[in-house]
């Protein structure tokens, strides 16, 4: 029942950190209490982007004229939608199964609890506890969706992401309450797929208020073209789910006037709260600060011995960011000496359609930074393959530091987008300079072609513009 590591969670945090262990030789043990792969494999990330997928095909379907194609009676499914969506849940699920045979870790199912001398205790669904021991504990237990007060959630009629894409049927109407990554691809999902959807937000910026405005200001007008109704700056109140239909009582935070939104369906999608509530952090000692636990630059906390990785530590709540924290965290442990991470170079992407993708400084905050800028923008409606794929909307924002040629962040709203951010992350990790971006031959037609012009566009060498 020794270990040389035990993690407890096995979310893109905890199984990434457990195979990098074994890799480098060490005997692990991942504690589960529900399915291998946590909530971004089996209801987060993976069974979200097959929801999506499954509207965008149909998206396709009712513009296929657009193209020179003729569909007769094109609806949605909404049970095979769903269906489909946890098939591929299963099966990137098993994925992980298959992978902790090949590298030897032992899955121990039940949910974790930290004990004095390096030891945790696992109670299965029976009750029978189980005692391990570890040279080394990485806490990689996740997040959850954040409970507003004004929005106490059921899980019939005010529901939160993981009843949102398993519901037992597609609802008329639904309010989704925050307009970040999670409500706004779900407000998508279910807009196209016939529901009407209404988006309210606390924040003044409205949609993905995390995002450089232009982006926000985009997809705005996008939605609202498609019929979604997005109020911004403002607050709910209540909401009544007594009776057949929810009412939700919204007010604006700027004029104070007060409206009543009927629908079937509230999404509460106003972000998350980190799962570090009984799991033996307050017995060990282990310093947190308003639930999140406090690691230095490669997730020591202040207990010797005890890890913590992935949304129960600072930094952006994202699978790829707890990735990358737990390959850091082990090859430490195991006497390598990592890089820490650079939280500036953390790309974020949102999968609504059209996608938005961004990395590194907004305009606004290069120029609080000090920094003298310089900002290109190449909008999809010049790009000839945008065009070709009848994807013309959006836009590739880059910024430059001024003196340097620094890449200081990009900005991105447009079909594909979250692969095209890849190269500005690389070239940032690489200190590529704007010139030496607009050098480097991109290839013709494509969508990547729009970094490369949008950085011309910053030097007032952009072709064609």
């Amino acid at each position: 029942m020794n270990f040389d590591l035990i993690v407890i969670g096995s979310g893109p945090g905890g199984y990434v950190a457990a195979i990098r262990a074994a890799q480098l030789g060490m005997n692990v043990a991942v504690v589960e209490r529900e399915s291998l792969g946590g909530i971004c494999l089996n209801w987060g990330c993976i069974p979200t982007k097959a929801l999506l997928k499954s509207a965008q095909v149909f998206e396709y379907i009712k513009h296929a004229t657009d193209y020179g194609i003729t569909v007769d009676k094109a609806r949605p499914d909404f049970d095979n939608i769903v269906k489909r969506s946890r098939g591929v849940a299963e099966s990137m699920s098993k994925g992980i199964q298959f992978l902790f045979r090949k590298n030897k870790i032992t899955a121990i199912d039940g949910t974790g609890k930290l004990l004095r001398g390096k030891k945790v205790e696992v109670t299965a669904a029976d009750g029978k506890k189980t005692e391990y021991s570890a040279n080394h504990i990485i806490i990689a237990t996740g997040a959850r969706a954040k409970q507003l007060p004004s929005l106490p959630i059921d899980g019939k009629k005010v529901i939160e992401y993981r009843k949102a894409m398993s519901l037992e049927k597609q609802p008329k109407s639904m309010v989704v309450v925050g307009a970040g990554a999670i409500g706004v691809e779900f407000a998508y999902f279910y807009n196209t797929i016939g529901t009407e959807v209404t988006v309210v937000e606390f924040l003044e910026q409205g949609l993905v208020p995390r995002e450089d405005p232009e982006v926000s200001k985009e997809l705005t007008k996008i939605f609202k073209k498609a019929g979604i109704k997005v109020l911004a700056n403002t607050s709910v109140e209540s909401v009544d789910s007594s009776g057949k239909v929810c009412k939700v009582k919204t007010k604006d935070r700027k004029t104070g006037n007060e409206v009543i939104i009927e629908c079937d369906i509230v999404l509460s999608a106003a972000g998350v709260t980190p799962n570090t509530e009984n799991i033996g952090l307050e017995a060990l000692g282990i310093v947190t600060d308003r639930g999140v636990v406090k690691v230095d630059e490669f997730y020591r906390t202040n207990v010797a011995g005890i890890y913590a990785i992935g949304d129960i530590v600072p930094g952006p709540a994202l699978a790829h960011v707890a990735s990358a924290e737990g390959i850091i965290c082990v090859e430490k442990i195991a006497g390598h000496h990592p890089e820490p991470l650079d939280y500036n170079n953390i790309p974020s992407c949102t999968y609504c359609w059209p996608e938005i993708a961004s990395v590194g400084y907004t305009e606004q905050g290069a120029k609080e930074a000090g920094y003298e800028i310089k900002v290109g923008k190449f909008p999809f409606s010049a790009s000839g393959k945008a065009k070709a794929a009848g994807a013309s909307s959006g836009f590739v924002k880059v910024i430059f530091d001024a003196k340097y040629g620094e890449f200081l962040g990009a900005h991105m709203i447009g079909a594909n987008v979250t692969e095209l951010i890849a190269e500005v992350v690389v070239a940032r990790k690489l200190e590529t300079t704007g010139h030496q971006i607009i050098k480097s031959v991109h290839p013709h037609p494509t969508m990547s072609e729009a970094v490369m012009e949008a950085a011309a566009a910053a030097y007032d060498e952009v072709i064609h513009l």
